[in-house]
């Protein structure tokens, strides 16, 4: 090595080093800030140590590893107000996972406390993993959530880990990108919000939206910049009238603008399928006062709704919109008092008032700052009795947990109600929880042998939903068990988890049944039992596993007949290929186009090209059916956002990117994701909905239909319209080439007169 690179490397240690230093000076002087005691001795051990243990590693953005876990530290000291404890754990999360340290070094070096954290934090190796369809992401939630049940550190921690790694995630490769914001958005987001870190769960809500949607992302940031000096003068009128009154009021206090995230703007465009322009609520008023010493919660209470009286002899109230989680907290510890008014400028304003102290519980978290006494919450508390339903989730999950952050997620609920025994006692519910989630809430029992159940003293379904203040008496039955259709309308993770026991107990009692029928069936025919038999039995009828076709027999959904005899005399061996040919149905030009590419299949036409994850995958249109095949759940065309899901046989499943089930997929079996973009595509048509509405009048359809067949050269499967009092609506089912066709399509059909409104069903 010459001289000159020796001194370049010689300069970049050197800038390394001082990076590394500014940033643990910087967290160490967040820790000063704080109230808590000031152990900078065990900090300092705990940095030294981990800088040791990371020392020469490198992350993907080229800066030095050890920059992580310091900043996952500070997020946890400065954005999260915890102690020493956590800032040593944070410090430490990586060691056990990415060194040849263990936890017992941990515990020995940092006591029984730091040691439980990092291992709650650490990994589980995917070695241990027997079974290909057991998720380790899931896996790895329900380790996580079973330490957050005796220490909720763990995953406050885990929670700053994931901020940083969303913050830094533009180093990694899109696949990667959308595995690790799809999983943030689905489960840590709301995790966030439950715990009270309303600041953060917001951050990561936007962060996962940018990589996700970056077009999207991109034109609303723009929006909001172009619209800021009109919100700005909105707010003024607003707010100057009211200045001098509550200025007489007598306390201190803070007047703001909040502006709504770029990601809840979207989802609402999405949800109202409204344009940026026609959202009213893009921004809030937010009104703070100090919370003095000695003033009570109910002396904070009345300043609330002083400060409400003031805002309401100025300006007109919408009284249906407004929330009083000052008497009542959310479940996360969220006190504040909401309302909407009618501003100055003809516009409706939602403001919210709280104290420095309920602010501060809303921004940082409620688990961080208040109810965290000697490692646990008060008892009673809301979080206490959410914490207790995480517990008995976990300690009934699924065999290889496939459903385990689905029925996690249920317990994410920020939007409660509350409900009442016939004695008096009060249970919260999340928000459209029926009859049987109630039952269910009492007792296992009680939920399985339920039968109906009287709402305010009347007799109602299983399957009603109540609302707060509703008084509730659960009937029951012995002779009642569990149904299939009980999981469908259900709402509470508990539930969810009792039925499925319940129903997976009786399944396995179902499916010996069946698998008794068939031997008996092919003892009377004096048939030999063999794994070839069963194989081609379950092809014939349709099932991929032998369970689902004991269960269809148990259940007498199909019937075993002498005509299956024929079925032993065939030759060919690869039974799985023959069915694929007969249940193929590729949707094309013409009748003759599938016909034609069905009788081309061969054993040939089937050997797949290897996917590297690593890589863009181009869906070309000759491997369409071969090597992926677009998911029925979203039913996306050429030119949507989309990734693909590998699975077993190395095919994709090509989703939208906004797809509920690829948002599961993602948290799941992220590794699995592939990030694909579509190629061109000339031949294959696929389904796709539109939805109509407008003036009703004379030869309207006639036209919609000119348009779509004649114009467009484009295949209508259905139509579906209504008309009531001169208006109508309706949806067009059909065949389209890709997304550039659709959009022209719409803008056609809107230049229609009498057309108001056309879009895309957005599955």
């Amino acid at each position: 090595m010459d001289l000159k690179n020796a001194n370049e490397l010689d300069e970049t240690k050197k800038a390394e080093e001082l990076m590394i230093r500014q940033e643990y000076e910087a967290l160490l002087d967040d820790y000063s800030r704080s109230n808590h005691r000031q152990k900078f001795d065990i900090i300092n051990k705990a940095f030294n140590f981990a800088n040791q243990a990371h020392k020469g590693v490198k992350r993907h953005s080229g800066e030095p590893y050890i920059m992580h876990p310091l900043a996952v530290a500070r997020i946890v000291s400065r954005e999260m107000g915890l102690g020493s404890t956590s800032i040593c754990s944070a410090l430490l999360h990586d060691v056990v996972e990415d060194t040849d340290y263990t936890v017992e070094d941990i515990k020995n070096l940092f006591g029984d406390k730091i040691s439980e954290l990092v291992d709650g934090l650490t990994k589980i190796s995917g070695g241990i993993f027997l079974d290909a369809a057991i998720s380790a992401q899931a896996e790895n939630m329900r380790k996580l959530l079973l330490t957050m049940s005796n220490d909720i550190r763990v995953v406050l921690i885990k929670i700053a880990d994931r901020l940083h790694n969303m913050r830094t995630l533009g180093s990694l490769l899109p696949a990667k990108q959308y595995k690790i914001a799809g999983e943030t958005m689905y489960l840590y987001a709301p995790l966030a919000h439950r715990l009270g870190l309303f600041a953060i769960k917001t951050e990561l809500e936007d962060l996962s939206f940018r990589y996700e949607y970056p077009k999207e992302y991109e034109e609303i940031e723009k929006k909001l910049e172009a619209s800021a000096a009109n919100r700005g003068l909105i707010y003024e009128n607003f707010a100057e009238p009211l200045k001098e009154k509550l200025d007489g009021l007598g306390f201190e206090y803070e007047m703001k603008e909040r502006v709504k995230s770029i990601y809840s703007i979207w989802n609402k465009m999405q949800s109202k399928n409204v344009s940026f322009e026609d959202i009213y609520d893009i921004f809030a008023v937010r009104i703070v006062f100090k919370s003095e010493a000695g003033v009570s919660e109910a002396e904070e209470k009345k300043r609330c709704w002083d400060i409400y009286s003031v805002i309401t002899d100025q300006y007109e109230l919408r009284s249906e919109r407004v929330r009083d989680w000052v008497s009542r907290p959310k479940a996360n510890g969220y006190r504040a008092l909401h309302l909407t008014v009618m501003g100055p400028d003809g516009q409706w304003i939602e403001i919210q008032i709280r104290s420095t102290k309920m602010d501060e519980i809303a921004e940082k978290g409620f688990a961080a700052h208040w109810k965290y006494k000697g490692n646990t919450f008060e008892e009673g508390s809301e979080l206490d009795k959410w914490l207790g339903k995480i517990i008995e989730v976990l300690e009934n999950p699924s065999p290889n947990a496939m459903d385990f952050l689905d029925t996690i997620k249920l317990n994410l609920f920020a939007s409660e109600i509350f409900v009442f025994t016939p004695k008096g006692e009060i249970k919260t519910l999340p928000q459209n929880a029926t009859a049987l989630d109630f039952a269910y809430e009492l007792h296992t029992n009680i939920g399985n042998t339920c039968i109906g159940a009287k709402v305010n003293h009347k007799l109602v379904p299983l399957s009603s939903k109540l609302s707060s203040g509703d008084q509730v008496e659960i009937l029951t039955s012995r002779a009642q068990y569990p149904r299939e259709e009980w999981y469908g309308f259900v709402t509470t993770a508990k539930a969810k988890t009792k039925i499925e026991s319940a129903l997976r107990k009786q399944k396995k009692e179902q499916v010996k049944h069946g698998e008794k029928i068939l031997l008996d069936f092919l003892g009377e025919n004096k048939i030999s039992v063999n794994d070839s038999i069963i194989d081609k039995l379950t092809f014939h009828f349709g099932f991929f596993k032998r369970d689902e076709l004991f269960y269809a027999l148990a259940a007498k959904e199909i019937i075993l007949s002498e005509d299956l005899k024929k079925l032993w005399d065939e030759k060919s061996d690869n039974i799985f290929l023959k069915y694929l040919k007969q249940a193929l149905s590729v949707v094309s030009k013409s009748t003759e186009d599938k016909d034609k590419l069905r009788e081309n299949i061969t054993e040939e036409s089937f050997v797949l090209e290897k996917i590297d994850k690593k890589k863009t995958y181009i869906l070309n249109e000759d491997a369409f059916m071969k090597n992926y095949t677009v998911a029925d759940c979203c039913k996306p065309i050429p030119g949507d956002d989309v990734l693909g899901f590998l699975e077993e046989g190395n095919r994709l499943k090509i989703h939208k990117r906004s797809c509920q089930t690829a948002l599961k997929l993602k948290a799941r079996y992220g590794n699995n994701i592939v990030s694909c973009e579509w190629g061109k595509n000339t031949h294959f048509s696929f389904p796709c909905e539109i939805e109509i509405s407008g003036i009703d009048s004379m030869g309207i359809l006639n036209k919609i239909s000119k348009t779509i067949s004649e114009d467009f050269e484009v295949n209508i499967r259905k139509i579906n319209l209504e008309s009531k009092d001169g208006l109508f609506s309706g949806k067009l089912d059909i065949l389209i080439h890709n997304k550039e066709n659709i959009n022209s399509l719409c803008s056609k059909l809107k230049q229609i007169k009498g057309v108001e409104k056309v879009n895309r069903v957005d599955n």
